[in-house]
């Protein structure tokens, strides 16, 4: 059974409303900036989506509940991966090798 692949899609999709945003606005502002936040806010969407897709498909009996607690870990892993890596390069655009 292949359903739990399609979380592949959310995947995909979660960095693109900040990647957008982050290409669209000048970080000089100190304030809050709306189009960051709704950018915030549809990447959170998308992730708790990503979480609610498995349980829902274990709810309809489409997928044993041990393969949508197996799609919950990756969930976790990919997401921490995802924000590390945004952490880690998307501060700056300075960033250097020479730093490690």
């Amino acid at each position: 059974q292949y359903w739990p692949l399609f979380v592949l899609f959310f995947y995909i999709l979660s960095p693109i409303p900040y990647c957008i945003a982050r290409r669209l606005v000048d970080d000089t502002d100190a304030t809050s900036n709306a189009c960051k936040e709704l950018a915030v806010f549809l990447t959170t969407g998308i992730v708790v989506s990503a979480f609610g897709l498995p349980i829902v498909f274990a709810r309809a009996e489409l997928i044993y509940w041990g393969a949508c607690a197996l799609v919950l870990t990756g969930n976790t892993v990919i997401f921490a991966t995802i924000l590390g890596f945004f952490l880690v390069f998307g501060s700056n655009d300075d960033f250097s090798w020479q730093q490690w």
